[in-house]
Order: C-alpha cells, then sequence, then structure tokens
C-alpha cells in the first residue's frame, strides 16, 4: 500500500501579513488531504522549534497562523524563520498521534437526520453508519466554536451536502456530518449539518489548560453504541 503523499509535493506556501501583529501561512485555497497534512505538520514545526518573538501558532484546515510581538521581532525576520523552518518539511518530522475511539449513539432522537442523509445517499441506516465508522478519520482543525472538530477524510462516497435549514441550537455532544466530513460539538451550536448522532466525549472544558483534548492531527475511529 503507498504511503501518504510527500509533503514538498505542494507549491511554496504564500505568506500573508494580516496587520501589524500576524502572518497567515498558507498552503492552499482549498481543502485537501495534503494541504491540510502540510499545515499540521508546519504547525507542530513551530511548536517544536519555536520562531523568537512569536507568541501564538493557530493551525486551520489549510493554513497556520502565527502571532507575533512587533516590539521585538520584525515582520521580516518572522518569515525569514518560517521559510527556514518550512524547508524540505515532510511527514517523518510530525508526531505519531495515538488513535482515539469515539462511542457514538446513532439515529434515534439523537440523530434526527441520520434516516434522511442515510436515504440520500441511497443506503439504509445501519449501511450508512457502517461506511461512516469504516474510516479511520483525521482531526483536520478545531475552532468555530469552543472544542468543535472537523474531522476527514470520508471516501467519495458518503459526502452530502450541508441541510438547507439550520438548526437554532444542537446539544452539547452532537455527532454532525456534511460535505465528506463529521463534526462533533463540544457546546450548544446553531448548526447546518446533518444531525446524525451523539457522543459523551467531551472535547471542551473550560477549567483545564488546555480546554481541549483532540488537536489538529489526532486520529479517531467513531464505534456505535446501542
Amino acid at each position: 500500500m503507498a504511503g501518504p503523499a510527500p509533503l514538498q509535493t505542494l507549491p511554496p506556501p504564500t505568506l500573508l501579513p494580516l496587520g501589524d501583529a500576524a502572518l497567515l501561512i498558507r498552503f492552499a485555497t482549498s481543502l485537501t488531504d495534503l494541504a491540510n497534512r502540510t499545515a499540521i505538520a508546519c504547525a507542530q514545526a513551530l511548536a517544536r522549534d519555536p520562531v523568537p518573538g512569536v507568541v501564538e501558532v493557530v493551525p486551520s484546515s489549510v493554513s497556520v497562523l502565527l502571532r507575533y510581538d512587533p516590539r521585538t521581532v520584525a515582520l521580516n525576520t518572522v518569515m525569514g524563520e518560517v521559510r527556514l523552518r518550512l524547508f524540505g518539511l515532510s511527514d517523518d518530522e510530525t508526531a505519531s498521534p495515538a488513535v482515539r475511539t469515539i462511542p457514538t449513539h446513532f439515529g434515534g432522537d439523537v440523530g434526527p437526520d441520520l434516516e434522511e442523509a442515510a436515504a440520500a445517499l441511497g443506503l439504509t441506516a445501519d449501511a450508512f453508519v457502517a461506511a461512516h465508522n469504516a474510516t479511520t478519520l483525521r482531526v483536520i482543525a478545531t475552532g468555530f466554536a469552543p472544542g468543535f472538530v472537523y474531522c476527514g477524510f470520508h471516501p467519495e462516497t458518503p459526502v452530502l451536502p450541508r441541510c438547507n435549514v439550520v438548526r437554532r441550537s444542537v446539544p452539547k455532544g452532537s455527532v454532525l456530518f456534511a460535505a465528506g466530513q463529521t463534526a462533533i460539538a463540544a457546546t450548544e451550536i446553531p448548526t447546518g449539518w446533518h444531525v446524525i448522532g451523539h457522543t459523551d466525549f467531551a472535547n471542551f472544558d473550560v477549567a483545564a489548560l488546555p480546554p481541549t483534548t483532540l488537536a489538529p492531527g489526532d486520529q479517531l475511529v467513531f464505534k456505535a453504541q446501542p
């Protein structure tokens, strides 16, 4: 079986200054597996070997945001240090994440959109759940709301657009599905994703440090519970 594509196959990242105290390192303009893996590898590399003057490193789906203190370091210096750290970046430099199992109750009152989502894909609810749980997913990014987790990538078959109507609120622990991704809501939020289930796994604790358990690059397996 072929391994993951080497990260060096991406074109050089675009470095975009944001205001006078931030720099965006962008690897693509749309989400792909390779761009996401590269963004995660970049964030991990910058965490292992910090750029002097940088006070925060925030990975997103295809980019990494650096906040720096302009009183102690110049933008050009930050950009030069970033280029040095990204030279020859590869999967060999990324951490090897453990696989976490996410016990999930699918359908029923906690997954009101499961039947409709399955039918839209020409599947029974049981077949949809089996297909959904067959793939080990990666945390693509966190954000949007505290502890909210985007997971991918599903194979091409179970891809479904978002709903036409936004629910005003879904409870924390809701397992959501859309656009070839699964998401976990760690707080009560509005959503246009299909609500397919619920998990007791909590990814946000305001009293903890850090307040979230999962990080980009972590691997997840969803397991159906009765």
